[in-house]
């Protein structure tokens, strides 16, 4: 026999023994990665080419950079986009770890092709230099067999070049690699395509169902409304209000600047018309036990003056509204009613509550503030219940990743990157025309159909050479590329 009898190259305890000095060396002398493993959305259905692909997982693992030197040789290469360099970098893993953590983790993660090792295609974030690494081949046989079996894998990364593949891990760190530098060209410092400017977002319509929501009644000194004697000017943000404090045993109203009015010139203030005046106060709290009318203060930021109001009490007023049910749908804020006192049929005495719904960007209410809590409510009106107008749009279903969406008035159609149908948020990508707010947003695939209500008109317009195609044939206007014989035809 030609190997030592008493020494077992295959014996289990020396390969554990030798794992876990490599384990124990790659924590001590490595550094801690994200690996990040590529899911494939869409593929080519003949050569299997992968149309759309993204990463929204992070497992964080230790590696030890072999070209602990610096990076790797650093080709500067001329390509028909011009000169271009990359940075490589050379990490090894250990092989147990990925069975162990990675491995288990992954293999029920759908659309993820290989989970027995690292895969070529897959991403690395590099925390040092703040870089995403893609893996460009998977050396699993280095050293080779050692005690008869391989300990590690030695991952060839290359410098990532974004290509419309969708990152959302969770981790800002991370994702944050593809929002655009401080300078806000489009580009991060390692010339990094970003998805800055190819991206549109718009927030759409959900389901239209009516909100719902009661109120009881303040028998004694509440406040009843705030009349503005002074609409000030010069306000570039919303100045906030003071009400004075209850008597004892009372409580303290709560009021907020409800709407500001820009555009005019009051008393020569507003002569930018960026800035503005107060419009509207809303009673958030009205309050309780007041005997005599509270003062009314406002403060602001630094900015405007000259706003001043003051506020009336009454008794047997609307108390706080309760919101039992948000509703969906709503394009603008529905109009909120509530039932007049028995009063003012009786004796013609009394006020009819009056107040604003507040709407979030998902087209839920949120709340319900008063602009007059009324007067002349008993007993004999409970129980007070507020209606809503009907929700202005429709919404249902869900929007596929990938799929396309066209608006049903502009024809405009663009793909979907992200869904959020908790929030109603639709990112699009390569749209093509311009989105206008009311039209109805319909999904290719998955026949989801919601109402556009916002549009945000700060991400930019899909880039002008984001299709091969537009680049060939702004390419074939400037130089001939066609392949010819240069002496003629034979």
């Amino acid at each position: 026999m030609a190997l030592n009898p008493y020494f077992q190259q295959g014996a289990k305890n020396e390969q554990s023994l030798v794992q876990n000095l490599i384990n124990e060396q790659l924590r001590m002398y490595g550094v801690e990665v994200h690996y990040l493993p590529r899911k494939y959305m869409t593929e080519n259905t003949v050569i299997r080419e992968v149309i759309q692909s993204k990463f929204d997982d992070a497992y964080p693992l230790e590696a030890y950079v072999e070209t602990y030197d610096g990076y790797a040789e650093n080709p500067v290469l001329m390509t028909k986009f011009g000169i271009e360099g990359t940075n490589e970098v050379t990490l090894t893993i250990s092989r147990e770890r990925w069975e162990t953590y990675i491995e288990p983790l992954m293999k029920n993660e759908a659309n993820v092709k290989l989970t027995t090792r690292p895969k070529e295609g897959d991403l690395v974030y590099f925390p040092l230099g703040d870089r995403l690494f893609e893996i460009k081949y998977v050396e699993h046989e280095k050293p080779f067999y050692q005690l008869q079996k391989t300990y590690v894998y030695q991952l060839r990364c290359e410098l990532f070049r974004y290509e419309d593949e969708v990152i959302d891990t969770g981790i800002a760190a991370i994702d944050d690699e593809l929002v655009g530098d401080d300078i806000g060209d489009g580009t991060t410092e390692d010339g990094i395509s970003t998805i800055l400017g190819v991206t549109q977002t718009l927030t759409l319509v959900g389901a239209g169902l009516t909100a719902a929501a009661y109120t009881g009644i303040i028998t004694s000194g509440a406040i009843s409304y705030f009349r503005i004697s002074n609409r000030g000017g010069g306000y570039a943000g919303i100045p906030t209000v003071g009400v004075s404090s209850a008597p004892a045993g009372g409580v303290t109203g709560i009021a907020t600047v409800g709407e500001m009015i820009g555009g005019m010139q009051y008393c020569n203030t507003n002569v930018n018309s960026a800035l503005k005046s107060v419009q509207a106060i809303h009673i958030i709290n009205p309050g309780a036990g007041y005997t005599v009318v509270p003062g009314v203060e406002f403060t602001n930021t630094g900015d405007g003056s000259g706003v001043a109001a003051t506020s009336f009490i009454s008794d047997n007023t609307l108390g706080i509204v309760t919101v039992t049910d948000s509703g969906s749908g709503f394009t603008t804020a529905p109009t909120v009613t509530f039932p007049a006192p028995d009063s003012i049929a009786k004796t013609g005495i009394g006020t009819t509550a009056t107040a604003a719904a507040i709407m979030n960007a998902a087209g839920k209410i949120t709340n319900v503030w008063y602009t007059n809590t009324g007067s002349g409510y008993t007993t004999g009106d409970l129980p007070v219940y507020a209606t809503f107008s009907i929700p202005g749009g429709t919404g249902s279903g869900n929007f596929q990743f990938n799929e396309v969406v066209t608006g049903g008035t502009s024809g405009t159609t663009g793909r979907v990157r992200v869904w959020k149908s908790d929030t109603n948020i639709l990112e699009l990508n390569n749209v093509s025309g311009t989105f206008v707010i009311g039209e109805t947003l319909t999904g290719a695939s998955s026949g989801a159909t919601h109402d556009i209500r916002l549009i945000d008109t700060e991400i930019g317009e899909t880039e002008e050479y984001a299709d091969n195609f537009n680049i060939e044939t702004e390419a074939d206007a400037i130089l001939d590329f066609t392949e010819a014989n240069p002496f003629g035809t034979p």
